[in-house]
């Protein structure tokens, strides 16, 4: 099983901007993929392959009101994008838990193989 600390992933309300009649990644967006892929580089996780199982701990930055689930695509994509899994269509589990407020935020991840 993988474990590794990332940093707090924008919400989905910040992670898509509208140009004319397209959507992108904002720039907030891209920055976080980017931040994701280096830290993923750095601790040289290899691409798992098969269903996943991930557990996610959210320590947010402050006490503002956040649905935990708006902050899970910039997190899925991003590891995707960082070459932790193919596609986060492999996640057949994943368990979401809010934790106490932490200076600048953080997340800790732990993926690992899931038996079908």
């Amino acid at each position: 099983m993988l474990e590794f600390e990332l940093p707090y992933p924008p919400s989905v309300n910040h992670y898509y901007r509208r140009v004319g009649p397209r959507t992108l990644i904002s720039r907030e967006g891209r920055r976080y993929r980017e931040s994701v892929a280096s830290t993923l580089a750095e601790l040289g996780v290899r691409r798992m392959e098969g269903p996943l199982a991930m557990e996610v701990e959210l320590f947010p930055p402050d006490r503002r009101r956040r649905d935990i689930d708006n902050t899970m695509k910039a997190l899925l994509d991003s590891l995707q994008h960082g070459g932790a899994y193919r596609d986060d269509s492999q996640v057949w589990k994943l368990t979401i838990e809010r934790r106490r407020c932490v200076p600048g935020g953080a997340v800790i991840v732990r993926i690992g193989e899931y038996s079908c």
